[in-house]
């Protein structure tokens, strides 16, 4: 007979996964598999650079290309790097909580999908829909 996950989902509601005893935790809740939920994490923040990234990495270059050629103060454009940077350390932060956040409704949503079909599957009924 399945079960109910006993793990808590970011929002603070009870996980809705079903799992079989004697397991007492989904593969998302369970602490046995943390460093493989990490790891995915870390792939899943792996994310092609956006077009403002581009910009950003042309901007530097043409204030480096002026400051060889003489045509730009090293301590402004130094200043100006310095912003840029501050800029893109801000992008990358954006960059990964919009990722989780995406990650995270992914799996409340196959969550939510998987114990409905545990559920239906459970009641005799095929869980494919036959």
């Amino acid at each position: 007979m399945a079960v109910r996950c006993a793990g808590i989902k970011r929002d603070g509601s009870p996980c809705t996964a079903t799992v079989e005893p004697p397991q007492h935790f989904c593969w998302w809740h369970d602490p046995a598999n943390a460093d493989k939920r990490r790891r995915a994490a870390s792939k899943a923040g792996k994310a092609k650079p956006s077009r403002e990234l581009a910009s950003i990495k042309a901007r530097l270059s043409d204030l480096a290309d002026d400051v060889l050629e003489g045509e730009q103060d090293k301590g402004v454009a130094a200043v100006a790097s310095q912003v840029l940077n501050v800029y893109l350390r801000a992008i990358s932060v954006e960059l990964k909580v919009r990722e989780q956040t995406e990650i995270i409704e992914r799996l409340e949503a196959l969550e939510a999908s998987s114990s409905g079909a545990s559920s239906g599957a459970s009641r005799g009924g095929n869980r494919w829909g036959a």
